[in-house]
Parts: C-alpha cells; sequence; structure tokens
C-alpha cells in the first residue's frame, strides 16, 4: 500500500490557506439570511503547558461542520482568539519576575501554531486576545455602561478569599470549598469590592433558557444555580434587655411562613450586619472568637448537613410577630450571608438541620405540623394539617400561606417575596494582571467614571506582582499611575486599583469577532445585525455557570441599552465530551503517575511498592503524565489522521478514552484512501452497485455530518472505500464526489486529491455533492430468520414485503424447518425488513 505523504502534504496546505486567506469572511450581503451562519468555539486560555489531545476535539467537530456549511453555500463566521488575562500568567511572573505579557504572548504564539498545524478553517484575521489594550478598551466600556445603568457597585463584604492566590472569589470559583485555580481551602475575608447586580436580570436569565437550544442538563444548572423561589420576608422586632420592643429588627426570608408559631429561635450569620449590635458585653468574647473560626471555613464545609453543628448565643431576643414570645438570636455559620437576608426564623419541630441545633443548645421545639412522629425525638419534615397555630389551626399548607401572608401584610411585619440562590457578581480582583477598572476616587466628587474618549485605561509597568493580601492589588503602589485627576472636578483624585477577573473579557469576544479594528464601537450596528446570534456555539459543560451565565447577563444589558439586536447571544450549544486516558489506581483509589507503573504479565504493578494496580479511564492531567501532546502524534501520523480519530471515537457529545491503536486504524484508512487515489481514473459510467453504494455514502455523510454525528459518517466512508478499492479502474464521477465528501474531515488530503483531479483552486467552495433517493434504494434487504431468538436462517426479500409473506417463506426456510421438526409454532414475530421469530414449543 503506497505511503500516504501526510508529512509534505499537510505544510503545503497550511501554507496555501493563509497565504490565500482562504478562510476569510466577509458581510456579502448577496447571502440571505438564512445563508449565514455563525459558529464558534469556545475562548481557550493559552497555557503554558499548549494544547493536548483533548482540546482539538470540538475545534475539529466546529471545523467540520463549517467546511461543509461553506460547500453548501452558507456564508460562515468561523472566528479564533483567546482569554489571556488570568492567574497562571501573574502567578508566573511573581515566581520568575517576567511580566505576564511576555509569557502570555509566547503561549499564544505557541497555541496558534499548534491549532494551524490542525488545519482549521479559521479566519485568522479576526483574532482577538483579551489581553491587548485595543481589546480591552471595549471591555472597559462595557463595564462602564453597567456603572451608569446602576448594575455595577462598590461594597465592603465577605468575600471568599484564597489564601495562596491572595485574591477574592467569586462562589463560582469555589469547587467542593477549595480555590478552583489553585486547589487551597477557601476562607472568608471582608474587603472592597465591585460588585455587579446581575440579580437584577434573574427572572431574564431564567425565563429566557426556555427559548435556548441547548442540553437540558445545562439549563437545569443554570436554573438551580438562579434558584427562584417564592415566600415572604418576615420582620422579627429585636427586644430590649427588658423584652422590650426596640426600633432595631431583623428581616428574615422564609419559604414556609405557615410555620410562625413554631419559630423558638433565630440565627444569623456570622458576617451579618447586626451582629456586632447583637452581642450583649456578656457575650462578645464568645461572639468574636466563633466568628474568627467561622472565618476559616468554607461555604461547603459551613453547609454540611453532616458536620456537627456549632453556634453561639447573642445574648439577645427578638420578638415572635405572631405571638409575641421571645426568641433567643443566635450566631451561627450553616446560615450564609449569601442566601436570603442572612438571617433565618429556625422551626426545629420541622427541619432536619434546625432540630439538631435545638437539641444540641437545649432549645425548646413546638409542633406546628400534625406529625406521626414524636418531634421531641426526631423532627417531622413532611406535610401536616396545623396545629399548635392559632387562626391557621386545622388548614392545609396551601390555604395556611396564604392566610399567614394576609396577617403579615395587615400587620406591617411581613410581605410576600421572590428570592433568588444566585448572589450578585463579586467582580474586582486584587491582582495586577487584568483590565483596570475605569474609575477614579475624588475626595469631592465621590466615584468618577474615566470618560470614555480617555479609555483605555492601560496597565503600568510593575517590579512586584506579589498580591499584598490586604485586600489591595500590586497596582495600588504604583503611586504615578494611582494618583490622577478627577474628570469632574479637576482635583485630586485616585484611580481605582482593583483590576476585573478573566471573565469579564470572555463576556463579549463573540461580539468583537464580528469587527474586531473597529475603534469606534465594540462592533458595528451592520455587523452585529449581519451575523447575530451565534448559530452554534460548542464547549465543555464546566462553563454552565460560569462563563454562559455571565456572558448571557452582559448580552442582555447590551440589548436592553440597545447595542445588540437580539435577548440572547447563543442559540444552540453542544457540549463536547472530554477525551480521557488511562490511569493506574491503587485500593485506596488513589491514581498513581504512569512513568511509576510496570506491567508484569498482563497485570500492572506500582514500581515502588509493588501493589497490583487497577486499570481505569482518568481525566489528562500533568500530575497523572498520561496528557498526550497532540505535536507527538501529529509528527506521527499527520493531522487528518488525528482529526478523523478524535471525531471517529464515538458520539460527540460522550466522553472517551484515547487509544493510540485506534489511531493507527484511522492512519491506515488515509493510507488506503491515498492508494486508492493512484489508481487510474475513467470516464466509464459506473455500475449501478457503484452508483447505488457512492448515493448511499453522500446521503448518510451529508445526514450525519449536518446533525454533528461524525463518528458514523466516517464509518460510511470507510465501506465506501472497502468496495471501491476492488476496482481496477476509478470512475472519475464516482471518485470526484467523494473527494468532496472527505475534505470537511480530513481536508489536507481532501485538497491534495482535488489538485490530483487536476484542479486548481481550492475545493473549500466547492459545491457539496448530491444524492437521488431512487438510487438509494435496495433492490433487496436482508431478513434475518429466527427459532426462539436464536438466528437459524436469512431471507433475501423485495423491502417493504408484506408480514403475511414474510411469516410464510421464513416458515418454509431450511433452517427453520430443521429447528422447529418436532415441535409447533406457537407465535411468530414479524418485524418488516428486518427479521422473523418464531417462538416454538
Amino acid at each position: 500500500m503506497a505511503k500516504y505523504p501526510f508529512d509534505t502534504i499537510e505544510p503545503k496546505w497550511q501554507a496555501y490557506w493563509e497565504k490565500n486567506k482562504t478562510f476569510k469572511v466577509r458581510e456579502d450581503k448577496s447571502f440571505p439570511k438564512e445563508k449565514r451562519r455563525y459558529v464558534l468555539d469556545m475562548f481557550p486560555y493559552p497555557s503554558g503547558a499548549g494544547l493536548h489531545v483533548g482540546h482539538p476535539e470540538g475545534y475539529t467537530a466546529t471545523d467540520i461542520y463549517c467546511r461543509y456549511l461553506r460547500m453548501n453555500g452558507y456564508n460562515v463566521l468561523h472566528p479564533m482568539g483567546y482569554d489571556a488575562f488570568g492567574l497562571p500568567a501573574e502567578n508566573y511572573a511573581i515566581k520568575t519576575g517576567t511580566h505576564p505579557s511576555v509569557t502570555t504572548n509566547a503561549n499564544i504564539e505557541n497555541f496558534t501554531r499548534q491549532i494551524k498545524s490542525l488545519g482549521f478553517s479559521y479566519d485568522w484575521d479576526r483574532c482577538v486576545s483579551t489581553c491587548e489594550s485595543d481589546y480591552y478598551k471595549w471591555t472597559q466600556w462595557i463595564f462602564l455602561q453597567l456603572y451608569k445603568k446602576g448594575l455595577a457597585y462598590e461594597a465592603e463584604t465577605p468575600i471568599n478569599w484564597c489564601p495562596s492566590c491572595l485574591t477574592g472569589l467569586a462562589n463560582e470559583e469555589v469547587k467542593d470549598g477549595k480555590c478552583d485555580r489553585c486547589g487551597a481551602t477557601v476562607t472568608h475575608k471582608t474587603i472592597r469590592q465591585w460588585i455587579l447586580k446581575i440579580t437584577d436580570y434573574a427572572d431574564k436569565l431564567l425565563e429566557d433558557l426556555d427559548s435556548l437550544d441547548w442540553p437540558e442538563s445545562v439549563k437545569l444548572m443554570q436554573k438551580n444555580w438562579i434558584g427562584r423561589s417564592e415566600g415572604a420576608e418576615v420582620t422579627f422586632t429585636i427586644a430590649d434587655k427588658d423584652g422590650k420592643a426596640t426600633a432595631d429588627s431583623l428581616t428574615v426570608y422564609t419559604t414556609r411562613c405557615d410555620t410562625l408559631f413554631g419559630a423558638t429561635y433565630m440565627v444569623v450569620a456570622p458576617e451579618h450586619k447586626l451582629v456586632s449590635k447583637l452581642t450583649t458585653p456578656e457575650q462578645k468574647a464568645a461572639v468574636e472568637a466563633y466568628i474568627d473560626q467561622a472565618a476559616k471555613k468554607s461555604d461547603l464545609e459551613r453547609t454540611d448537613l453532616a458536620k456537627d453543628k456549632t453556634g453561639v448565643f447573642s445574648g439577645s431576643y427578638a420578638i415572635n410577630p405572631v405571638n409575641g414570645t421571645l426568641i433567643p438570636i443566635w450566631i451561627a455559620d450553616y446560615v450564609l450571608i449569601s442566601y436570603g437576608t442572612g438571617a433565618i426564623m429556625a422551626v426545629p419541630a420541622h427541619d432536619d438541620r434546625d432540630w439538631e441545633f435545638a437539641k444540641k443548645f437545649n432549645l425548646p421545639i413546638i409542633e406546628v405540623l400534625k406529625s406521626q412522629v414524636d418531634v421531641q425525638e426526631q423532627a417531622w419534615t413532611e406535610d401536616g394539617i396545623h396545629v399548635n397555630s392559632g387562626f391557621l389551626d386545622g388548614l392545609n399548607k396551601a390555604d395556611a400561606i396564604a392566610a399567614m401572608l394576609k396577617w403579615l401584610a395587615e400587620k406591617g411585619c411581613g410581605k410576600k417575596a421572590v428570592n433568588y440562590k444566585l448572589r450578585d457578581w463579586i467582580y474586582s480582583r486584587q491582582r495586577y494582571w487584568g483590565e483596570p477598572i475605569p474609575l477614579v476616587h475624588c475626595e469631592k466628587c465621590g466615584c468618577v467614571p474615566v470618560p470614555e474618549e480617555e479609555l483605555p485605561v492601560k496597565l503600568p509597568e510593575v517590579k512586584s506582582y506579589q498580591p499584598t493580601g490586604t485586600g489591595e492589588s500590586p497596582l495600588a503602589a504604583i503611586t504615578d499611575w494611582v494618583n490622577c485627576k478627577c474628570p469632574k472636578c479637576g482635583g485630586p483624585a485616585k484611580r481605582e486599583t482593583n483590576t476585573m477577573p478573566q471573565w469579564g473579557g470572555s463576556c463579549w469576544y463573540y461580539l468583537r469577532y464580528l469587527d474586531p479594528v473597529n475603534d469606534k464601537a465594540f462592533a458595528s450596528k451592520e455587523a452585529i445585525d449581519y451575523w447575530m446570534p451565534v448559530d452554534l456555539y460548542v464547549g465543555g459543560a464546566e462553563h454552565a455557570v460560569l462563563h454562559l451565565l455571565y456572558a448571557r447577563f452582559w448580552h442582555k444589558v447590551l440589548y436592553d441599552l440597545g447595542y445588540v439586536n437580539t435577548k440572547e447571544p447563543f442559540q444552540r450549544l453542544i457540549n463536547q465530551g472530554l477525551i480521557t486516558s488511562f490511569a493506574y489506581q491503587r485500593k485506596n483509589k488513589t491514581l498513581v503517575p504512569i512513568d511509576e507503573v510496570e506491567e508484569r504479565d498482563g497485570a500492572f504493578y506500582e514500581k515502588a511498592t509493588g501493589e497490583k494496580l487497577e486499570s481505569v479511564i482518568a481525566k489528562m492531567s500533568k500530575s497523572l503524565k498520561n496528557v498526550i501532546n497532540p505535536d507527538d502524534v501529529i509528527k506521527e501520523y499527520g493531522a487528518d489522521s488525528v482529526r478523523m480519530y478524535e471525531m471517529f471515537m464515538g458520539p460527540l457529545e460522550v466522553s472517551k478514552p484515547w487509544n493510540t491503536k485506534g489511531l493507527i486504524g484511522v492512519s491506515r484508512f488515509l493510507e488506503k484512501v491515498w492508494a486508492v487515489s493512484e489508481k487510474p481514473l475513467c470516464d466509464d459510467d459506473m455500475s449501478a452497485d457503484m452508483r447505488k453504494l457512492l448515493h448511499k455514502t453522500i446521503k448518510k455523510v451529508t445526514e450525519d455530518t449536518s446533525t454533528l454525528n461524525f463518528n458514523t459518517a466516517i464509518s460510511q466512508m470507510m465501506i465506501f472505500i472497502n468496495e471501491v478499492s476492488k476496482l481496477d479502474k476509478m470512475p472519475k464521477a464516482l471518485w470526484t464526489d467523494f473527494v468532496k465528501l472527505l475534505s470537511p474531515y480530513a481536508p489536507h488530503l481532501g485538497e491534495e486529491l482535488w489538485s490530483k483531479l487536476g484542479n486548481s483552486n481550492t475545493i473549500a467552495y466547492e459545491a457539496w455533492p448530491v444524492y437521488k433517493e431512487e438510487f438509494c434504494k435496495d433492490s433487496s434487504v436482508t431478513v434475518v430468520v429466527q427459532v426462539n431468538g436464536k438466528i437459524r436462517d436469512k431471507l433475501e426479500v423485495e423491502p417493504n414485503t408484506d408480514k403475511a409473506e414474510l411469516e410464510k417463506a421464513a416458515l418454509a426456510s431450511e433452517g427453520a424447518k430443521k429447528f422447529m421438526e418436532g415441535k409447533t409454532a406457537v407465535k411468530v414475530v414479524v418485524v418488516p425488513n428486518k427479521l422473523v421469530n418464531i417462538v416454538v414449543k
């Protein structure tokens, strides 16, 4: 078999595409709206490690689809860029003194080289990088629109704090109580922050999900993160030391205001603003010690249902509005300041967590829902008719809630309310490598926006990138940069020294791709109207409540301000599955790096201990040394082989393990294609069988490519090549159509084969082959004959032969008669065009 010379062909066509700007796209109005497509890959962060073979999976899928669309007459926008701000580059700068822009740009150069080596058809003239000032000028501009709309505010607030990165983290950046970046255990710290009021858009973010063609799992994750619930806000008056009402009060949010008669104590979060006021002198030392301990715990640790409940009495009491009873106010870390009002009323008879707390601290437990258990022994958390509840006695849940809401409103101590789990977005970071926030602080004028014509506010050069750890960024030490004039009064002022998070630049990059060199707007109205919304977005499900939620929020603000033309940015979303790798696991479930494993007699053992290991599937990671570098496999097998193998592994959305043996198989297939291309061409008409094979292949590849079922399309192409390889001469029309089908999947080989056919132009915009249904029909179909579920014969019959004829033919077949001898057919199951199953006794 002739060797496919991918090592010369692939660089040749990559150079051709780059020189000729083959995939440069313009807003050509001759394409009607229905013939335009915007296909987007998720913005990669250019890490120092470069690509691993998992990265190109989604990129390959979108590339095949875009090439297919172009050949079907679509104008396709398919760009690439880099989410270039981020902690890794800054952490590296802290260690080495190398400016983050130096390492970031070097990483971008490497990423670009690797991406180009895979033959992706991006319009590289539209490439953007979030850390370039001509890009973040517009990130700053959008922030100012949020600020002017009242959606950005400054507050002293308790935040998630990473003691390793020395910066604040949004809730979404904390995974299992640890920093999503470095893995350190997250604590809490109260510092000055800039916060975006994403909660103002909670209802819109929730309601518009139903209009999107997204995986239901992602929509559910966003719905749960937003966490809308309906209930009541109830106000409890604080009592003085004599039990009399004061002017102070505590407001709680509850979904069960009907259980107020069972509220026997209150709990406030350690961070609640009234803690110091509620704490009596006698309890001050205990409260301060408790707050100090709580600050060292993550939210996950604090709300763990299995953990022992902790708390401290504030020394103060509140007055239950429904019965005037004094109830103690406790401080406990299982209540979070980030949910509701940061205070709860506790009904221990009907809540497990409250019951455990009440038992531990000897607090009263009052049954208010008729229970089937003794509430002194365990909580009753099901519904029941109301008891011990005054005017609610005898009512069911719905009627009791309605009656209590009415009573609270009449008494002026409560109202119906909607609450969200979603918290406002903590937007600022105490780091250097991020977009400067375009605001200045003036003693006379307060906080003043930088005039838009003065944007961008550029990052200054610094000597130290080390975070202060006090809540100020390294920028605070650059006095020449910090000290400025107030844009409003001209007096002395200071620049904002917090920077934006990495999510800022990635919130809107899909809009900058539309018009990347526009210095008058983030994108022109014409470009926005031409391309938006994104028709297909492919990326990982891990971004469901981070990038995807933030981008939707920013887009909706821009829509309300009239800058974009759609309510939603991404109409269709596909989550590609992970490409995993093999790993080796000890009995205690910990994993061993592959270079510390040896194979003996087909089993795997840890070299150091001799322990027998189990082979498992795991995520690729540097620590396990199981990362596959695409540079290595491209060098050995070629980019087209890598592309096709990643699509052949299985359905796009499913995770699957990398296996180099599978890659070798795909590589051999492409070598076989190359060998077939060496056969002499002829102008002869193709045989009826070859014509049927071709049209079936065109139909299968067309349908599967249009629906992103690439693995089955490749299977059909393999069937085709196996059959045509038996021919001595190749009908030119047959081969021409196949080369077109192959080209989106193996574009380098496709271009070379197209050139071998005598064409001087690129294949990228050639018309996609069209099948005729009449040539796809089989003259006969194979119907399996089973006896008691086991195959005993096969029939060749006309398609759609009716059931009665199939049954008759099956009963008369030699295989059926042999295995029915001496037995009686009690039932015959006929599936037309598939099988006949004869049940005998």
